[in-house]
Parts: structure tokens; sequence; C-alpha cells
């Protein structure tokens, strides 16, 4: 047995290490100059290398730090456009993707032109496709239904897809239908589609918005924010008419769940901070049923349950079914009606996490070999895999292996399959996607994307020679770097700082996201006592010390089903962990969230 193919030396090269996060020093000495404190100013520091820009903008998010849509290339033109669509009665079809970025896109635009542009609702038409039956973006499907509708829409505006849909966009324009595009999604290389009315997208290369990080609900915003100005310069609407302000409590959710930049950031620091402000005065059904299901103690929101309560369940929704439900939960009026379509996504976000288990559990067994060679990212074919949850499983194998991974199952065309990766911090996936086409071009008919997260379309007898073509421009961009499970902290607390009080000074940094993640800690600690919790028995409830500090710890999914811990009371832990905020009958207790651990 060679040595790449132990199975002892392999468990131990996919051993998880606790590192300390490289630090930028200029930036740490600066922020402590302007004003941070230490451990914020560790944190800054261990998230934003190079940044040279204003400290302010990203500690302190205001609204006045958003630059003016009139900077988005196209803005004015697709502007103008809706508010001639308003004032002459057209109907409007609102197109956009199924997942949270898209639902919350659609509401901000339909509540616009429902509430401040008074468009009656009988001349708009939802159109969201099936993650399954139809595909991503403007698809065929979609482009049939649109056609048949009575009356036909003679404008679509699109929010969170359209950039890569040029053939459709064609289709829909020699209808006779405009169609002005609203996404974030990085554009084919040959530019902005052609046939397309309009095309606002901030990865513009002509584009002089400053910021081509925001989210597709947020570039939505903007254009709709646009139109109003615009239907007040022609008179239309008064000076009075209230902005869109209200309706970043449903960007803050699409910029979280959508994992868009949080780090360098300042339009979506922004727009969370301020849109988290209003979701917490639970003015909406969608809020108020949301906080009922997760207790009182769940108020206020934080970044946190956006993107690990709400978004999961109006993802699960498009995952497994239809997408229909997530929107109507997002624009329900009354709280009875918003809890009965939580019911749903409930419901669908519980058969996920069955059927996401399940293929984990496949998809780890079938990347060993690549393990055991040393391959520089794992693509795994699942064939009877549900294709809705293969960016969550992808997601599993990058946290597992500490490389990039596709999931790819059957797609509904004869002959292909479809897929999601997920990637690491040192791999910009979209470039290895477009490079791997460019090795292989018959092998990747489709693909789009960002960084971290994209999809392909693969055909079944191509999949070797995309396999092939894939590792190499993955290994091309890496360059032979070390793969391994990397948890990566912000160092040390002292005994002193294990306190709400420190929790506090973290805190006032956020919101963390993408690219500023939530401050994580390395630190021995003493077993004083451990029970497993959960109805599988799972989850480890602990009680840790550190010199004089006792302190309540939970740690989620530390055993397998049947499992004995490998240590016990008066065993020394080695652990990762977060600071939280424990809530019980309204008193707050600190409480450690250990995200990894092991005897030192």
């Amino acid at each position: 047995m060679n040595a790449a193919s132990d199975p002892i030396e392999l468990s131990e090269r996919l051993r998880p290490r606790i590192l300390p996060r490289p630090r930028d020093a200029a930036l740490y000495a600066r922020a402590q100059r302007e004003g941070l404190s230490e451990l914020q100013a560790r944190i800054l520091a261990g998230r934003l290398a190079g940044f040279t820009g204003e400290i302010g903008p990203l500690v302190t998010p205001s609204l006045r730090h958003l630059a003016h849509p009139d900077r988005l290339a196209d803005g004015r033109r697709a502007a103008e456009r809706i508010a001639r669509a308003v004032v002459d009665g057209e109907h409007i079809g609102i197109l956009t993707d199924y997942d949270v970025d898209g639902i919350t896109s659609h509401v901000v635009i339909r509540r616009t032109l429902v509430e401040l542009f008074g468009v009656p609702e009988a001349k708009l038409h939802s159109l969201i496709g099936h993650r399954i039956h139809d595909g991503y973006g403007i698809s065929l499907p979609l482009v049939e239904r649109t056609l048949a509708l009575s009356p036909r829409p003679t404008l679509v505006i699109t929010a969170d897809c359209g950039s890569s849909d040029e053939p459709r966009i064609a289709r829909l324009a020699a209808a006779g239908i405009d169609v002005v595009v609203s996404d974030h999604h990085a554009l084919p290389v040959e530019g902005p589609p052609p046939s397309a009315h309009a095309v606002v997208n901030p990865t513009r290369e002509d584009c002089a918005y400053p910021d081509p990080t925001i989210a597709g609900c947020m570039v939505a915003w903007l254009v709709m924010s646009l139109a109003r100005g615009v239907l007040i310069e022609w008179g239309v609407l008064a000076e009075t008419t209230p902005k869109l302000s209200p309706w970043l409590s449903y960007v803050a959710l699409g910029t979280v769940a959508d994992c868009v930049s949080l780090g360098g950031s300042p339009a979506n620091r922004a727009a969370v901070t301020h849109g988290l402000a209003l979701i917490n005065r639970m003015e909406a059904a969608c809020w108020r049923a949301m906080a009922e299901r997760l207790g009182a103690d769940s108020v206020p929101f934080d970044a946190e349950t956006l993107g690990f309560q709400m978004g999961p369940r109006i993802n699960a929704r498009s995952r497994l079914d239809d997408p229909y439900a997530a929107l109507h939960f997002m624009l329900a009026e009354q709280d009875h009606v918003a809890s009965r379509y939580l019911d749903v996504l409930d419901q669908d976000n519980q058969s996920r996490k069955a059927i996401e288990a399940d293929m984990a559990e496949e998809a780890k067994a079938l990347a060993l070999p690549a393990l055991a060679a040393g391959e520089p990212a794992v693509v795994v074919f699942l064939e009877s895999g549900h294709p809705g949850v293969q960016g969550i499983v992808a997601s599993r194998l990058v946290q597992a292996y500490g490389r990039p991974a596709l999931v790819l199952t059957p797609a509904a065309a004869p002959g292909m399959l479809t897929g999601s990766g997920r990637s690491i911090e040192g791999l910009h996936l979209r470039d290895a996607l477009q490079r791997t086409y460019e090795l292989a071009p018959e092998a990747l008919p489709r693909f789009g994307g960002h960084r971290g997260a994209a999809g392909v379309g693969v055909p079944v007898d191509r999949l070797d020679a995309f396999k092939a073509a894939f590792l190499q421009a993955v290994g091309e961009q890496l360059g032979g770097a070390a793969l391994y499970p990397k948890i990566l902290t912000d160092g040390e607390l002292g005994a002193d700082q294990l306190s709400l009080a420190t929790l506090d000074e973290l805190q006032a940094l956020g919101p963390y996201g993408r690219e500023f993640e939530a401050p994580l800690f390395q630190g021995d600690f003493v077993v004083e006592a451990l029970r497993p919790v959960g109805a599988d028995g799972t989850h480890l409830m602990l009680e840790l010390s550190s010199g004089p500090v006792s302190l309540k710890a939970i740690w989620f999914r530390a055993l397998t089903p049947g499992e004995i811990p490998a240590f016990g009371v008066g065993d020394r832990l080695r652990c990762a962990y977060k600071l939280n905020r424990n809530r019980w009958r309204g008193r707050e207790s600190l409480q450690l969230m250990v995200e990894h651990a092991a005897p030192s």
C-alpha cells in the first residue's frame, strides 16, 4: 500500500488545522490609531488584507456611503423605459431568479410598481423559473410562458439574472417585448446581451458604479430608485412620493443570503445594517411570522438570523418545488397568511436537510479516490442526487476537505448533467471555469457564477474531459498550494475577555458575513462537564473552564449517531469557538459556540 492510499495517512492530511489568520500589520496599526480597540483592529486586519480605503464607512455603515444609482451604466435608460411603461399603462413582466436574492428582488420591484408607482396588480406578471424544470435565468420554458401570456407584457424587467441569456432575450425582443436586465453576475466575455433594451450590471467594464460586489436585489433597488426619480422629473409622481428605503429590509436579506462580500463594501454593509434595523421594527408579516417561529429570544434579528434561519427556508422551497410559496410568504400582508406559507417553507427545509445528509454521505465516499490522489479539487457525480441540493453538498465537501468542489447530478435535458460548485479563498471559481471552457469547450457548453460559487452544464459523455480540464484549470490557479481543511481564527482571548462586554465590542463591528466572517477564537479549556444532546445525540453540551472562568458551551454536529466522545471530564481541549449571547427567559449569559475541538 502506498502512502497516498494509506487511510491513516490520508486521515492525517485531512485533519482540520486551527490556524491564526494572517493579519495586515499596516491596517492593524491604522485601525488602532483611528480609535478602534486592539481586538476590533485585530478583527479588521484579519479580514481586509491590503485595504487602504477609509475605515469609517466600514465600521459605521451609513446610507450616505451609497453611490448614486445614476452611476450605473444603462441605469438611466433602464429607468426611463420602466417609467414609460408605467405612464402608458403597459403590462410588465417581473422575471427573477428563484433563490433568496431573486425572490427579494422580485418583492422590491413589485412593491415599488404597485405601492409607489400605482401600477394595478392585474398589469403585472410574476415570472420565476422552476430550478429543476426550467433551469436558471431567462430559460427557454420561461420565454415560452411569457409569450403565452394574454395580454402579453411589452416590458420584462429581470433581476439577479439575464446577463448571459442573449438568445432568449433576442427571442423576446423579436416578439416585441423590451427586456431591461438588472443583474450582478459576471458578464460573458463578449459583453452585455445586445438584444436587451438596457443591461444594468455593476460588473460591466464601462460601469462607473464604485462597488461591483452588490447583490442582485441591490441592483434592482437602485434601478427602481432611478425610475422613481424619472417619474418625479416627468411630473407623473409628486416629489413627496416616498423613497424606497423601507425595501432595504428585503435587500438586507437577499444580500446576506446570496453571500456577496460584506468585507470592503460600504454599500453592502450599509444596506444590511439599515435593513436589519427596519426588519427589527417587525412591521411586515413575514418578519413577525419568522420571529414567532424562532421564539421571543430570537429578536432582535442579526445577519446570522438572515443567513442561517430565513435564507435556508426560502431557498429550500425553490430547491424542491416551485418558488411561489416563498414569494407569497414575503409579500403576505397578514400574520396568519405569512405563517401558513412559512409552514410550507419549513416542511421543505426539513426535507432538504434529509436529502442533503444522504447526498453528502455519498459524495464524501465518491471523493476519496480524488483525495488519495492529491487532486486539487473534488468533482463528484451523484447519479440519483437531487439537483436542488448540489450547492449545499459542495459546500460540505469544501468544509471537509479544504479544496474546491463540484457536485453533478442528471439534468432534465437528456444526455446532460447539471452541477454546482463552491470555492476556497485562493481560487476564483468562475475564472477557473472560463479556463476549463478554453481547454475543453465541448465539455462545458454552459456555466456562470462568480468567485465563490458557480453552476455548470456538462454533457454526460464529456464528463471525463470536463473533469480533466477543470482540474488543470484549478491547478494552474492554485499553483501547488497545500490543501487541507483550515480553521482560521482571530487568536486567543484572555480569561478576562470571556464576557458579554467583549461580545458587545465585537458586535459593534458587524454585520458579519462573506469575506467578513464572524470572529472565531482559539484557546485551551478544561472539560468540567459534558453530555450528548439532540434527538440523535450528535450535539455536545459542555462546561469549559479557563483559569477562574467557567462557561457553558455547545458543539453542534460534534458526533456521528452512536459515537462516543474521544475526551472526557478533566481533559484539556484545544477549541476553535465563537462568543454567543444566550437568551433564556429574559436573562442573558455568555455561551461558547464550539466549531472544532481536539484533545490538546
